[in-house]
Formats: C-alpha cells, structure tokens, sequence
C-alpha cells in the first residue's frame, strides 16, 4: 500500500460516502451525490471514499473539495485505469486489493453514507452492516433512498429477518432516509464521533 498523502485529521469527523462509480438511470442520483458533497463540506466534515473521479464517486468528491474540505480516497491499485482517480484536490491511498479498501474505509470513518450503486457498493454496504451486527463498530450506517432505488434492498433485508437468518433488531442498524437534507440531519443528531 503507498499513499500520496495521509488521511482525515482523528480530530475531524469523517464521512464514508458508498455509492456508484456509474452515474446510474436517472439524473436524480448525480444531482443527489453532488448535493451530499456540498452538505458534507458546508458541515466541516472531512469525506472517505472509494477514489475514482468517476460517476457518483466522483461528483460526490468534487463537491467536497470544490468547498474545501479535505477528501481522501482508497482506491486499489489495480482499478487505477477503471476509476481513474481525481486529479486535484484529494489525497490518494492505493490499497492491494478490495478487501484492503474496504479495511481503509471501515477504520477511517465515523459514519457510512450509501447514495445509489452497484454490487460494489451493495458488498460494502454488507460489510459495514455485517460489522455493525457483530458489534465491531457502532458507526451510524444510513442508506438514502433517492427515487425508491433501495427499496428491493430494504424488502430482502425484512425477508431476511422474517425467514429467521437475522434478529429484528439487525435492521436498527440501517437508517433509511428519503434525501440527502434527512442523511445530514441525521449525522448532525448522531451522537460524537465513535471511536476507531
């Protein structure tokens, strides 16, 4: 692993945004991720991400640097051609492989933010979830719903619990919110920053 700068003060709360290196069907999602960004820096917080300048990754990330806050990003090396990373703006952390990430990512944040994306946001959604159930973090993991695009995800999680393979409870983990303005107000009621 070699970094280009190093990550997010401890000081600072740190927000992990999981989300598409796509833009996705509807244009709700981009204009979704660039306001997450805004609200992220306007509230003086660092962001965590996966380090493509791509897709909802990158509209999410440019909006925080573009208010200047500090972005850092973890992206492993292999998927530099794919998710080229940003070219300004953000410290750039190569990890060996996405199980590495997904580790950068867990230690880094406070709280785990997922806008719209793909299975590799769906697998670090799980991850974070897992974690949290197991009683490895207790990070505030919120799931914004733009357009009712994590509804099938919502109703397998239910499924999963009524067909008894999880604990009812699990799913107070998980804070579903309707948009961007209810994730930050929910972030701003969360307790102080959890410990690493």
């Amino acid at each position: 692993m070699r970094t280009s700068a190093t990550p997010p003060s401890p000081d600072s709360f740190t927000v992990c945004v999981f989300c598409g290196s796509s833009r996705g069907d509807d244009p709700r999602f981009a204009a979704a991720a660039r306001d997450l960004g805004q609200r992220i820096a306007q509230a003086r917080w660092s962001l965590v991400f996966g380090g493509g300048d791509v897709g909802l990754m990158g509209e999410t990330a440019r909006a925080v640097s573009a208010l200047g806050q500090p972005v850092h990003g973890v992206l492993p090396e292999f998927l530099q051609q794919q998710e080229r990373p940003m070219s300004h703006g953000e410290s750039l952390e190569l990890t060996a492989d996405l199980q590495s990430r997904k580790r950068r990512l867990l230690a880094i944040a406070d709280a785990f933010v997922l806008l719209p994306g793909g299975f590799g946001t769906l697998d670090e959604f799980f991850e974070v979830l897992t974690e949290a159930q197991l009683g490895v973090h207790q990070k505030p993991i919120i799931l914004v719903d733009i357009a009712g695009y994590y509804g099938p995800l919502l109703a397998l999680l239910e499924h999963v619990v009524r067909r008894g393979f999880a604990r009812a409870e699990s799913l107070n983990f998980v804070s579903r919110v309707p948009d961007v303005a209810t994730a930050i107000e929910t972030l701003h009621a969360s307790t102080a920053p959890a410990c690493r």
